[in-house]
């Protein structure tokens, strides 16, 4: 990844898919690869992360020119990214989904965009399921008022407000092209020049704000990061989570939550200090008045739901307990307990 000079890069683009028991959209998320790769000069990496469900046989058998590199544990997402960066010869790196689809021409539309704004240094597409129902795409910086926005329902309440929606953008033509804070992971193309000015992924996030650390680093680093609408991808997930009702009830959907929960406060501690504290407090605040207001009816689904926010609570004392208030990342793997 180290020359400058673009015309010494052997490929133009190095395709990175991360897999974790996920053999058969694995599998049709590499056909759409091939569909797209045209003329590029591309080399592609799965990155498996110790699965069980025959992901690497089915690879060395239906796409023998894939180089398929494995992991003897589950290094989650931002880390497994990594050991392929790091063997990675192509001018742009692309980052997709296991889950998620190249649409016709984003492959070629993503190389063209970046090789015409030198000044952008990680970009993404429009992400939409299976549906073409438009899933968050390009997002803000997390903040503490911004929590508060999102925690007390104000941004769903208000999504065409310019002032509640900031988080999310809720309020912009997603058929605009924008500068924005980050992208999510499910897609994205970046400059391996500018990875290799500022690093790669931070193996403190197992799961969740890898992105976001990357994208800011990669903004403070004086490049820009970008939304481009006409690349379009089908990514899966969200569709997936929107059928979980009470994710949190049920036993790996609560340490997920205490993953996200830990990688918040790794996050906000490593990037605005107290604010971490804050951080947590401002969520507790939310689970514990909701279980308040909730146990005052007879309802039963409100008394449901101060189950689930005294869960939510007790994973985030957890979750700073876990992390030393944001210091510290558990050792990886992190594991369902």
């Amino acid at each position: 990844m180290t020359p400058e000079d673009a015309s010494s890069f052997p490929f133009d683009v190095s395709l990175i898919i991360v897999s974790f028991n996920t053999r058969e959209v694995l599998r049709e998320s590499l056909q759409s690869v091939e569909r797209e790769r045209g003329d590029l000069r591309l080399e592609i990496f799965v990155v498996d992360n110790n699965s069980r469900d025959g992901s690497v046989e089915m690879v060395e058998i239906c796409f023998p020119h894939v180089r398929i590199l494995r992991s003897q544990v589950n290094l989650g997402f931002g880390a497994a990214n990594n050991v392929a960066i790091e063997l990675a010869q192509g001018e742009f790196i692309v980052l997709l989904n296991s889950d998620a689809f190249l649409q016709p021409h984003s492959l070629q539309i993503s190389f063209n965009r970046m090789n015409e704004n030198k000044d952008v240094g990680l970009a993404g597409g429009r992400l939409v399921g299976r549906d073409l129902a438009l899933q968050p795409s390009a997002r803000m910086f997390p903040g503490i008022f911004s929590d508060f926005l999102v925690l007390s329902g104000l941004a769903h309440r208000f999504p065409k407000s310019r002032f509640f929606g900031r988080f999310d953008r809720t309020w912009a033509d997603p058929m605009l092209p924008a500068e924005v804070d980050w992208v999510p992971g499910a897609f994205s193309i970046i400059r391996a020049e500018a990875l290799r000015r500022v690093g790669l992924f931070d193996p403190d996030f197992f799961l969740y704000s890898e992105e976001v650390d990357l994208c800011l680093r990669i903004q403070n680093a004086g490049y820009k990061i970008m939304y481009w609408p006409d690349i379009e991808v089908i990514h899966i997930g969200g569709e997936s989570s929107r059928q979980i009702k009470s994710l949190e009830m049920s036993a790996a959907g609560a340490q997920l939550i205490r993953w996200r929960m830990r990688s918040t406060l790794l996050y906000y501690r490593k990037h605005h200090g107290f604010q971490a504290w804050m951080a947590k407090m401002l969520e507790l605040a939310f689970y514990k008045s909701s279980a308040i207001r909730n146990g005052m009816s007879s309802d039963p689904r409100r008394k449901e739901r101060v189950s689930r926010n005294q869960n939510l609570a007790r994973l985030m004392h957890q979750a700073w307990e876990d992390t030393k208030g944001g210091r510290v990342s558990p050792p990886r793997p992190w594991k369902f307990e």
